[in-house]
């Protein structure tokens, strides 16, 4: 797989940095005054400064849950998932939507979780129950 690179707006790089860095575990990588590269899971992101930018209020009904419509994340084994969920609970994690499955029983049945950064930039973490049918229909 190649990696995908992602830039997206912060507002301020110190706390992006505790946050990707020190809280999700993420590597980093160059840095300058105005932005850090960070290896999400071999993923290049990369926390631009952009004060007010990362502005999220945009919802869409997912599994009768209010989906952030912008955001990012990383598909993760379960052992992984389920890692990361009891890591971000720990650390007092406030969840734009708790650590659930949905689409339970059906060919998208899927591990998920939903945060905000220090931003607002929404992210998902997630972990197929059948990881061979990620882009199953």
């Amino acid at each position: 797989m190649h990696p995908f690179h992602l830039a997206f707006p912060v507002d301020n790089l110190k706390d992006a940095r505790a946050f990707y860095g020190d809280l999700l575990g993420c590597p980093e990588g160059r840095s300058s005054d105005e932005w850090i590269d960070f290896n999400l899971f071999g993923h290049q992101i990369v926390a631009h400064l952009a004060h007010g930018e990362a502005q999220n209020d945009v919802h869409s009904d997912v599994d009768g849950k209010k989906v952030p419509v912008r955001h990012f994340g990383i598909v993760l084994s379960m052992p992984e998932w389920e890692a990361m969920a009891d890591k971000l609970k720990k650390a007092g994690t406030q969840f734009v939507i708790e650590p659930y499955i949905r689409f339970k029983g059906e060919v998208g049945e899927q591990a998920t979780m939903f945060f905000l950064d220090p931003s607002g930039n929404a992210i998902e973490f997630k972990a197929m129950a059948h990881p061979d049918r990620l882009f199953a229909k």
